[in-house]
């Protein structure tokens, strides 16, 4: 699990295509882009959003903090 800030974020297909920096540990700063589905808001309104990433079995998920 990271903690992670979004720094870009834009409309793709039926979701978003965000960008999120890690903000601590051995990761820190390393920016993960990913497909997100379900936000329930415009991906312009993300930006700046504090969040939880997770990564399992090798698929990450993100999780705003709203």
């Amino acid at each position: 699990m990271y903690d992670v800030l979004v720094v870009d974020a834009d409309a793709e297909g039926d979701g978003a295509r965000l960008e999120v920096t890690v903000l601590a540990g051995a990761h820190k700063g390393e920016v993960v882009a990913l497909h997100a589905e379900g936000l329930g808001m415009d991906p312009l309104d993300c930006l700046g959003m504090p969040g939880t990433l997770t990564v399992a079995g090798g698929q990450p998920s993100v999780v705003l903090d709203q």
